[in-house]
């Protein structure tokens, strides 16, 4: 059975920062597409960051590239999406996704495609 769980999330001052993890279980997390989401009250869901190709390659919405790294430990079959520098705006519920399928080569910054969630966890930034 697919299950992710997220947690990390907490309530922080602007300019800190935090890291979230994504504990997956039923599938290896390396070798399949993974993601971070994340949605704001009365906002989209929107795609922060994949990883793909094995981990090898990763990419990053417009709004946290060169703040959020993300990342995963395959011995621990979990993903991480380290924020830093975060700004009131990087509020949200923050999601992991996972689009199993035979190759994790197409990992697109959209919700679509990815058929597993997490249940969130919210992340709250205070100026």
């Amino acid at each position: 059975q697919v299950q992710l769980v997220e947690s990390g999330g907490a309530s922080v001052w602007a300019g800190g920062s935090l890291r979230l993890s994504c504990t997956a279980s039923g599938f290896t997390l390396r070798g399949n597409c993974m993601a971070w989401f994340r949605q704001a009250p009365g906002k989209e869901r929107e795609a922060v960051a994949t990883i793909y190709n094995r981990g090898a390659t990763t990419d990053y919405a417009d709004s946290v590239e060169g703040r959020f790294t993300i990342s995963h430990d395959k011995t621990k079959n979990t993903m991480y999406l380290q924020m830093s520098s975060l700004q009131p705006e990087d509020t949200a519920m923050y999601y992991c996704a996972a689009r199993l399928a035979p190759s994790d080569r197409f990992c697109p910054r959209r919700a679509e495609p990815f058929g597993f969630w997490g249940q969130g966890t919210q992340v709250t930034v205070s100026s």
